[in-house]
């Protein structure tokens, strides 16, 4: 008996010193492994808090597209850390993105599964219940003339009639997506905890002068529920041009010396000077001409997109502002949502050995049997003989 107990007791400190408490961010598994043996180990409501910070700093302690993306980020920031260490750095992040989170605050942003488990709970309060999103904007701030220096963008989640859905104690992720001429220049996000959420401030210092075509901007707001995700875009906001981010001039060291490259002849002052010319600095050559028409890439792109040949259609892009391939394929916010494409006309606007611009007028049917008639820009650019989409607005 006694030689029974003492198996019995080896055998439990053996699976205990087995169990991990530091993050093994190896790959997923042992992530996940190393996560739900440091979970096990703390106390029910710390528990719950230990995984809100997971999601505070996978949602906003990484820069990178999509839910594995995020992932193996998450992985890389916290690849060795224990529990203090993590509540920490969440508590960091939350309060540097204004996110009224603390590690040491009761439990508040409902179930979070950074693992991607997003099936309701029986009482889970993302589970919110609503038909759309909408988007309220308005300019803020003074530059000293009265024009503005940002713009206060508050999303609703509403009911069929259009009125704000009620809802408390959620940590629903609202993202903000700003765009111009269908180039992306900036990303935020926050928590959604009720539909009182006072919304993003963009500031117009932090948008790239130098990127905004006709000091118009588009915005997307996305706001994920346990059910579903809600999209809504809003196109040619005006901004106030001169409160936009320009760079700053190189400073100049005054004391410093002049050095021209130039080879001067000391008794020769009037002669024009000489310079050497180094091959490995020469210009490149001119570009390569494709030899296609690039009407003919929108409508290949078109097409792999209504048969969802996703793959190719992906393939034909080079287009920061549609991320990953997840995100472009994602089958609730991206192309994976489409059905079926009837091209109407596609013209071209303008063609030069770098780029080209064309128009597109076509009907989009998405998976819920829904029509909608688009008239879209692609921007084009020459990547080594084949025109890749680079850019993509959608007209009014």
């Amino acid at each position: 008996m006694k030689k029974f107990s003492f198996l019995l007791i080896l055998s439990l400190l053996l699976f205990t010193a087995c169990k991990k408490d530091h993050v093994d961010a190896t790959n997923t598994k042992t992530l996940q492994s190393s996560i739900n043996d440091m979970t096990s180990s703390l106390p029910t409501i710390k528990q719950i808090k230990f995984n809100e910070a997971l999601y505070i700093l996978k949602t906003f302690g990484v820069d990178a597209d999509g839910d594995i993306n995020e992932l193996k980020a998450l992985g890389q920031l916290i690849n060795g850390k224990k529990v203090p260490e993590i509540m920490t750095m969440a508590d960091e992040v939350a309060q540097k993105n204004g996110i009224e989170w603390a590690s040491t605050a009761p439990p508040s942003l409902g179930e979070m599964n950074i693992f991607g488990d997003d099936k309701a709970k029986e009482s889970d309060p993302n589970d919110v219940r609503a038909s759309s999103l909408s988007i309220l904007t308005r300019p803020s701030g003074d530059d000293g003339t009265g024009a503005p220096t940002a713009l206060q963008i508050v999303p609703r989640l509403v009911d069929n009639a259009g009125n704000p859905v009620a809802f408390t104690g959620a940590g629903l992720e609202a993202t903000l997506e700003v765009f111009s001429n269908g180039v992306k220049l900036a990303t935020a996000k926050n928590l959604m905890q009720d539909n009182n959420f006072k919304g993003f401030n963009l500031k117009f210092s932090s948008i790239p002068a130098a990127k905004v075509i006709d000091n118009k901007i588009d915005i997307t707001v996305s706001v994920k529920t346990t059910a579903k995700t809600f999209k809504m875009s809003k196109i040619g906001l005006d901004v106030n041009p001169s409160a936009l981010k320009v760079p700053e001039l190189p400073k100049v060291d005054s004391t410093a010396v002049n050095q021209d490259p130039a080879v001067v002849d000391p008794n020769n002052l009037g002669t024009t000077p000489t310079t050497t010319t180094d091959p490995a600095t020469t210009p490149s050559a001119t570009p390569k001409q494709p030899t296609t028409d690039p009407r003919t890439t929108v409508n290949s792109f078109l097409n792999n997109v209504s048969s969802q040949n996703l793959k190719a259609a992906y393939n034909a892009s080079n287009n920061p502002s549609w991320g990953s391939y997840e995100s472009f394929s994602n089958p609730n916010s991206g192309f994976g949502a489409v059905k079926n494409v009837s091209i109407k006309n596609i013209t071209t606007n303008a063609t030069t050995v770098g780029g080209a611009s064309v128009n597109a007028t076509y009907d989009v049917t998405d998976k819920s049997g829904k029509t909608t008639s688009l008239k879209v820009t692609f921007g084009l650019k020459n990547v080594n003989g084949d025109w890749k989409i680079s850019s993509y607005k959608i007209n009014p």
